[in-house]
């Protein structure tokens, strides 16, 4: 089993790579400077750096780097600085989605290739039932007009959910919806639910890195787990421990 992971680099990404190196997967990262990965990372035999831009490949490398992959993990984000926020490319995550899955149409394999986007709990699943409050309706209108990662995000999982859609037979996905991340040092128990059972804006639950991390890596891995969330936007919660 080959994965591809693209947002290798960031917070999130690192820990998933490792988490699958840790099962013994055979993993392909692109990434803008392997110097951003860890050494323990880097120095796994199991790795394989491409060092690029993810939007700056041709189509032709693009399908070259999907081929062969039984999964494909994007943990792309925004940096957290005015250039990352409004400058370009504004539509990072959405944009390599697209092409990711472009890429694995190309290589028209045999089984679906699973396709596990790292999303959040500010975007609402419009195939379910997911009402919020008016305030929370009014705060996310303002973060679209004002926070263009945001929108990316919206339109990254609407691409997976509309255009890839339940029964395509070359792509299947799960866009994971973390709450408000944090990080911890180990793996902990945490909570999978369909939908926010809390306020993304009002009421924010946390979720460790680490277990989204763990929890992308099941998806990819435990085929019980992908079966159980394949199509759908599980909403990921580090479980509270009451003394």
């Amino acid at each position: 089993m080959t994965i591809l992971v693209v947002g290798a680099s960031g917070a999130t990404g690192r820990l998933l790579v490792q988490q699958l190196l840790n099962r013994g997967r055979e993993i392909r990262v692109i990434v803008r400077s392997p110097d951003a990965l860890p050494e323990e990372i880097r120095s796994n035999a199991n790795l394989s750096v491409i060092e690029a831009s993810v939007l700056n490949l041709s189509d032709a490398e693009m399908a070259r780097h999907v081929e062969g992959c039984t999964a494909v993990a994007s943990c792309l984000g925004h940096t957290l600085s005015f250039k990352g926020i409004y400058g370009q490319p504004r539509r990072l995550v959405t944009d390599a989605t697209h092409r990711l899955c472009n890429a694995i149409r190309v290589n028209a394999p045999e089984q679906p290739v699973k396709f596990v986007l790292m999303n959040t709990t500010g975007n609402r699943n419009h195939d379910c039932h997911e009402p919020i409050s008016f305030a929370q309706q009014c705060v996310l209108g303002l973060l679209r007009l004002l926070l263009p990662p945001h929108v990316d995000n919206e339109q990254a999982a609407d691409y997976l959910r509309t255009q890839i859609g339940q029964d395509d037979n070359q792509i299947g996905w799960s866009a994971v919806r973390p709450d408000g991340l944090i990080d911890t040092g180990e793996v902990s128990e945490y909570e999978l639910y369909p939908s926010p059972i809390r306020s993304a804006i009002f009421d924010a639950g946390k979720t460790s890195r680490i277990n989204v991390g763990h929890f992308m890596a099941e998806l990819i891995c435990n085929d019980e787990v992908w079966r159980k969330w394949q199509g759908q936007m599980p909403v990921v919660y580090n479980k509270v421990v009451i003394e």
